[in-house]
Formats: C-alpha cells, sequence, structure tokens
C-alpha cells in the first residue's frame, strides 16, 4: 500500500516519517512553506533515537499525482477545521481501474475529536477512525519532532462508525512495524470519545499555558465533569480513565530531544504559538457544547474555552498569555447561577 498523508505537520510528518523508515511508500502533502521546505530538504523527523532526513515525493494536491493507485490509503492529518476543503479537494480524484478516491479508497481520520470522520462519510464510502495518541511538534517549515520512546505513539483505529476489517488490520500491521502500536477495535469512538474528554484541557493550555498548577487543574476537573456529564445524557460510551492507562502502560514516555526544541504544548498551543488565525476549540470544547445543546445539559466552561480560544487565535494573541488567575475569574462568572428572566 501506499500512504497518502493529508497534512504533513506534526502527526502526519510523525506518521508518515516512521512508516516511510519502515520501507512503506510514502506521499507527504503539504501547503506553503512546509511544502517548499519538504520538496528542498527533505522532512526531518527528531525523536529520541535520533534525528533523520526522508526525502519523500511531496505534493500540494492531487493534481502532481495523476491518477491515483487502488492500493492507496488516504490519511487525513489536517486539523478538523481544514477536513471540508481536504476532502473537496481528494475525494474526485480518479482511480486507477475506475471510479474515485471517495468511492473506492480507504479513508484513515487522525484527527482530534470525532467531527472529522462524520465529515468524512458524507463524501468517503470507507472511512476508518482514529484515536491518535502521539505527541508531536511542529517545530518549523520541515521539521516535526516525535518524543515517545520506546513507541511513538499509540493509534487505535477501525471501521467508522463501527467495525473491523482487513484494511483495519493490514494499515496497524505497517504501523506496528513502524513504531507504534496500533490495536484495531470495532468501538474506535469510545476511545476517541475517551480521548476527546482529555483533549478539552487543549482550550486552556492554549489560553493560559501549562495545565500544572493546583487551580488550574481544578478548573480542568470542573470542565471534564460537564463532559462527562453531557457524553451520560447522550449515552456515549467512552474508555475509562484506567482502561487507558493500562492501554498505554510504560508503552510510550516523553523523553527530553538533544536535537531540537523542548516540546511546548499541544495541538492547540502550536496553533496559537504559529499564529495560523484557526484553531480546533469548535470541535473540541465544541463537540461538548452542541451535545449540551442536543440533550438539555448546560456546559458553560466548555462554552467560555470555546468563545475564548477563537477569540485568541483569531486575533493572533500569544498562546498562553491569559493568568491563570484572570481564566478563573471568567469561569466563575460563566457558572454562576443567573436569575431567571423575567
Amino acid at each position: 500500500m501506499r500512504y497518502i498523508i493529508i497534512g504533513a505537520g506534526a502527526v502526519g510528518g510523525a506518521v508518515g516519517g516512521r512508516l516511510a523508515e519502515s520501507g512503506h511508500d510514502v506521499v507527504l502533502v503539504a501547503r506553503g512553506a512546509h511544502h517548499e521546505a519538504l520538496r528542498e530538504r527533505g522532512l526531518r523527523l527528531v525523536t529520541p533515537d535520533g534525528p533523520r532526513t526522508h526525502r519523500l515525493p511531496t505534493v500540494d494536491g492531487p493534481s502532481a499525482l495523476g491518477e491515483l493507485r487502488a492500493d492507496d490509503v488516504l490519511v487525513l492529518a489536517v486539523k478538523t477545521q481544514d477536513s471540508v476543503a481536504a476532502l473537496d479537494t481528494w475525494g474526485p480524484v480518479p482511480v486507477a481501474g475506475g471510479g474515485t478516491a471517495a468511492e473506492r479508497l480507504p479513508l484513515l481520520c487522525a484527527q482530534n475529536g470525532v467531527e472529522g470522520q462524520r465529515l468524512a462519510l458524507r463524501r468517503f464510502h470507507r472511512v476508518y477512525g482514529v484515536c491518535v495518541w502521539l505527541p508531536a511538534t511542529f517545530v518549523e517549515p520541515g521539521v516535526v519532532s516525535a518524543a515517545g520512546t520506546p513507541l511513538t505513539g499509540i493509534l487505535h483505529l477501525g471501521r467508522f462508525p463501527h467495525g473491523t476489517d482487513d484494511t483495519a488490520r493490514a494499515v496497524a500491521a505497517d504501523l506496528s512495524a513502524s513504531r507504534f502500536e496500533a490495536p484495531v477495535v470495532p468501538d474506535v469512538t469510545r476511545w476517541q470519545y475517551a480521548k476527546l474528554l482529555a483533549n478539552l484541557a487543549n482550550a486552556t493550555e492554549a489560553v493560559s499555558g501549562s495545565v500544572d498548577s493546583e487551580e488550574a487543574v481544578a478548573l480542568q476537573g470542573r470542565v471534564r465533569a460537564e463532559g462527562e456529564a453531557v457524553l451520560a445524557a447522550a449515552g456515549i460510551a467512552y474508555a475509562s480513565q484506567e482502561e487507558q492507562k493500562e492501554a498505554r502502560a510504560d508503552k510510550m514516555r516523553l523523553v527530553p530531544l538533544d536535537d531540537g526544541p523542548a516540546r511546548g504544548g499541544g495541538s492547540s498551543w502550536q496553533s496559537l504559538s504559529r499564529g495560523t488565525g484557526t484553531i480546533e476549540a469548535d470541535y473540541l470544547n465544541g463537540e461538548i457544547a452542541l451535545l449540551g445543546r442536543l440533550h438539555g445539559v448546560p456546559t458553560p466552561l466548555n462554552d467560555l474555552l470555546q468563545r475564548l480560544a477563537n477569540e485568541f487565535a483569531r486575533e493572533r494573541r500569544a498562546a498562553g498569555s491569559m493568568p491563570v488567575a484572570e481564566l478563573i475569574r471568567l469561569a466563575d462568572e460563566a457558572s454562576a447561577p443567573r436569575a431567571a428572566t423575567p
């Protein structure tokens, strides 16, 4: 199989680089300065076992590839807010032997949240969800770091909305040979919703920095409690924290990298640090807000974090620049009981 990594940033670059190291055919898809750097200098992947450069075919869209192969696997690794544009671009591409990518090729959604695969299933017939536990950083154009060891990441995967098949098992075998653990599960959304609860902290980190002070941890507990209440009301199952801990065990720990900067923060923090102008909060805290409105559960803290994260992105404010005390004050105001409207 040939892997086409649509969005060769932190996650996509780490997955594509590791697959290439183990001898798999990989094409990277990127835009702008990152695309130019990958074409000119290759992908520099910095990991605990040392940096290496992969000179891989790199394109900025499907036209450079022409007709796709029947054994291609598309890996959607863009942020969820960029999914529709990517899906609309790649779905109509013809495949050797007839049909289009949307009709014939498997599409793996290696993204945070759950919305990307819903968007994909509107267009693609064969969609696979991936629960991404992969600590990776977009360092600069052409350079990605991944600090996990001995495994680079753990990627639960399965058909969306449910089930498994031979394609999932073949992809898992390739990932397992490439420094990942890739359990094939029939209920991938159960793992993704568990990850979603953890990702509710992304906005807190993006707005006010690392969630490590006693006050920040307490706030995040309140934010997560809203998420758990919403999932319970919606009847959505998710893997317990104990089950997740057992799945990870000591398989992946973060270590300082000798070549490259220390890991700064997660995906949302990185979006603000890079000044991209967008952030994924609508599909993390916003997913909880959506479900809360659908099922009559108030979500004032997730509403607040969604709004603040989007404001920070839109105004290109510095990551982590709001003092935690100010965020807690706003959170207390948002969650305070309101007088009934006459």
